[in-house]
């Protein structure tokens, strides 16, 4: 166990503790980050907390809704409950705790798949990471959804191990987790997948093993079971849930709606496709996609991309003049959107089905992780204040040194064998977050725990033999 580690090191793990808690505080009490998504949360939990109603506020008063999955109001709701009404800042005090603690399962972690060397390396690079630590002081799901994602990886791990295989315990606990990220986030679905995926894998590797065929059925039932009882435990909190919506807004949705839309709205799916045949990194999504129905749309902050011909420029020009003449996206509007859609993907379709999801994910996982901070988008241009301009560069530069050191630490790390679920769960979610129309770098922090053991694989020459 990594409290084994810890009492071995204690000085080493109290002065990293105390510096990772010392970086958390500072981004809390200089950069706390209070999102539109924050008080989205915030007014789910004050009407749940007070009314017993779990819905958003309104001219008609509080209107019942599904959103948001209840995770994180329900959070909200506890701490409103105990400090007061709205109080943000002890959410992301307690949210400080729980990312000190991702730092010491990312440590077990690197532990079970390295060594114990690099369980300590681990834990360095976790508590020193200013971009978990930025999240640690926003009130928003990432700290526990990381949290939970993480803790359902070791449990993984734990099931997985040779001394441990023939228990349940670890896989119940996983199933826990998994069903926590879930109801965080409904891209918490991916984990899910990602476990199950692993555990098929694993029981096609022992039917096609030859020899001794006796030996492996034991193997096969167990990975079978802890498959059965991840996904049983994962998703019954959803029964529930997706009852509530049946029952109160007459609509069978077992997660949350994909583009947030209230039951029966209309969603412009033609204005979706439309963005998805250009857009490729995080400034677009602020300048073009977050700005529909809030404000007018800029031609100009349109990349060259976004056009195949003159003529094609002229015809979004005059769709986004449309638009800007009410501020609305009306059916025959989006009709116009996706028949302009349907032209550049027949136009291009490697384009739109390859090309531009791989510079979304290349995006998320690569640009500077400024998104909350008061820094410019358009950090290229170096026309902000220098304090601000050096923040970026600099945070951009120990991204790429993360990112390099996490391919790095996989190509030259000695890993077990269930370092396998890691890798499937960071290549499914990042597939997944190349189908997405707004690339933001956050959506890949649930892959960063992950990054930093493979990193890790970089202390550690010689893997421990003992897993469990």
């Amino acid at each position: 166990m990594v409290r084994e580690i810890v009492r071995q090191h204690l000085r080493f793990f109290v002065l990293a503790t105390f510096a990772g808690l010392a970086l958390r505080l500072l981004f809390v009490f200089r950069f706390p980050a209070l999102t539109a998504d924050t008080f989205v949360y915030g007014d789910i939990a004050k009407n749940w907390l007070q009314h017993g109603i779990y819905g958003l506020s309104g001219s008609n008063g509080i209107t019942p809704t599904y959103i948001r999955l209840p995770g994180y109001p329900s959070f909200l709701a506890a701490v409103f409950a105990v400090f007061g009404i709205e109080h943000y800042r002890a959410a992301v005090v307690l949210q400080v705790f729980v990312d000190l603690g991702t730092c010491f399962l990312t440590a077990d972690i690197a532990r079970r798949v390295l060594s114990s060397r690099a369980a300590r390396a681990a834990f360095v690079l976790s508590a020193l990471c200013p971009f978990l630590a930025d999240y640690a002081a926003a009130a928003l799901t990432e700290t526990w959804e990381i949290f939970f994602t993480v803790l359902a990886l070791d449990l993984a791990l734990l099931g997985l191990s040779r001394d441990y295989d023939s228990s349940p315990r670890a896989w119940i606990g996983c199933g826990f987790a998994t069903g926590a990220t879930i109801l965080l986030r409904p891209d918490g679905g991916l984990l899910l997948i990602a476990l199950e995926l692993f555990l098929l894998a694993a029981i096609i590797r022992q039917r096609t093993k030859s020899g001794q065929p006796g030996s492996t059925e034991p193997k096969v039932y167990r990975l079978l079971k802890a498959g059965f009882i991840v996904a049983v435990i994962a998703i019954a909190p959803l029964v529930p849930w997706a009852l509530r919506n049946l029952h109160t807004l007459h609509a069978f949705e077992p997660l949350a709606p994909r583009y947030a839309n209230a039951p029966g709205a209309f969603v412009p799916m033609g204005f979706e496709r439309w963005v998805k045949t250009w857009i490729a990194d995080y400034v677009s999504t602020e300048e073009i996609y977050w700005v529909v129905s809030t404000g007018p749309m800029d031609v100009d902050n349109l990349p060259s991309r976004a056009f195949d011909s003159p003529a094609q420029e002229d015809q979004t020009e005059q769709l986004l003049t449309d638009y800007n003449q009410s501020l609305h996206l009306t059916p025959d509007l989006d009709a116009r959107f996706a028949a302009l859609a349907a032209e550049r993907i027949h136009h291009s379709p490697l384009r739109y089905y390859v090309w531009l999801p791989l510079l979304r994910i290349a995006d998320m996982w690569l640009r500077p992780r400024t998104e909350i901070l008061p820094c410019n988008t358009r950090w290229w241009e170096f026309d902000e204040m220098p304090q601000w301009l050096v923040l970026s560069i600099t945070l951009g530069t120990l991204n790429l040194l993360y990112v390099g050191a996490g391919l790095l630490g996989l190509l030259r790390g000695h890993f077990a064998s269930g370092a396998g679920l890691l890798f499937t769960f960071v290549v499914l979610r990042s597939l997944f977050l190349g189908s997405l129309e707004n690339p933001e770098p956050r959506y890949t922090l649930e892959c960063y725990p992950v990054l930093i053991v493979m990193a890790a694989g970089l202390f550690s020459r010689i893997p421990d033999r003992n897993h469990s």
